[in-house]
């Protein structure tokens, strides 16, 4: 079978990134424990997904552990070691979304020129939140400003909670959903997806939970209190597949969500290649048209990065 998706949700952990993380006493994120990567280990799992393109990001807990100057710096190094290994490959096998300094606004803003004009980023990952301040926070309106005028591909990735850890729970089974779900309220009542209609927000993993809870939420997210509204509202995201395209979950996305704004995401590999592959699975046997599977696979995100096109 010829490989045919594009993996909007594709991790990436930089063996220097690792090691640093682990000096500063994180071991995990999310509740994992952080994965080995490669290239090649990426390539395998693209082979056995059926993957003709990754868009790398990193996870929870980006790269600002607390200092400002380190933060930039790390950024840099990131953004930088990613899009080495973007041209390392033939043209169309990968791709990444930069990481930002955040809550350093002044630094986010600056990476995001750096990364998009000079090392050919293809958008930029925010974390749904940092340090209890959610995406929609007027603070970093600068950033959403500059983010909104290029009209760029924003993918939304959760942390963890500012709340104690219920013990058996690990973060990624439950809390990084409230975590994406608390986000795109937060950005549906900022008015940003008004503000900018360029941007293109991708919320990770379904959407949380806002597809199963849009109805109850409407209201709030709403510019005039009406349940239509804010359902429109919040239908002006992008929604990835990853870990959620089971036949409990597909259910709920696609009765909310606009199918041509459904990408497809491994979430490899902190989702280990068994996991990716169970999911991939399950997408490929739900009941869809050829047309909205196709969408899915690599058809929505050509439309989020056109450079793909010729490269199924």
């Amino acid at each position: 079978m010829a490989r045919t998706r594009i993996d909007t949700h594709h991790h990436i952990v930089p063996p220097f990134y690792a090691a640093w993380l682990q000096s500063r006493g994180i071991q995990a994120a999310g509740g994992r424990l952080l994965p080995e990567w490669s290239a090649e280990g990426a390539l395998d799992l693209m082979a056995a997904a059926d993957i003709t393109t990754g868009i790398f990001s990193v996870s929870t807990p980006g790269v600002h552990l607390g200092d400002d100057g380190e933060a930039r710096e790390k950024a840099r190094e990131v953004n930088e070691f990613m899009a080495s290994v973007v041209r390392g490959q033939p043209p169309g096998r990968f791709g990444f979304f930069a990481v930002l300094p955040l809550p350093d606004v002044e630094g986010a803003i600056a990476e995001v020129r750096y990364a998009l004009d000079t090392l050919g980023a293809d958008g930029v990952m925010l974390l749904a939140s940092v340090r209890g301040t959610y995406l929609g926070d007027l603070a970093w309106e600068p950033l959403m400003d500059e983010l909104g005028r290029r009209g760029t591909v924003v993918f939304v990735h959760p942390s963890e909670l500012q709340a104690p850890e219920v013990p058996g729970i690990p973060p990624f089974a439950a809390d990084f959903l409230l975590d994406t779900t608390r986000a795109a309220i937060h950005l549906a009542l900022s008015g940003v997806l008004e503000r900018y209609p360029d941007l293109k927000i991708v919320l990770s993993h379904a959407g949380g939970f806002l597809p199963y809870a849009a109805e109850r939420v409407a209201r709030i997210c709403s510019p005039d209190g009406s349940n239509e509204a804010g359902i429109a509202r919040l239908r002006r995201f992008w929604f990835d597949t990853a870990l959620s395209s089971s036949p409990y979950a597909l259910p709920s996305l696609l009765a909310f969500a606009d199918p041509g704004r459904i990408t497809f995401g491994s979430d490899w590999p902190f989702a280990l290649k068994e996991r990716s592959l169970h999911f991939a699975a399950l997408l490929d046997a739900y009941p869809l048209t050829d047309d909205q599977r196709h969408a899915i696979h690599r058809g929505n995100a050509e439309r989020l990065f056109p450079r793909l096109r010729s490269s199924s």
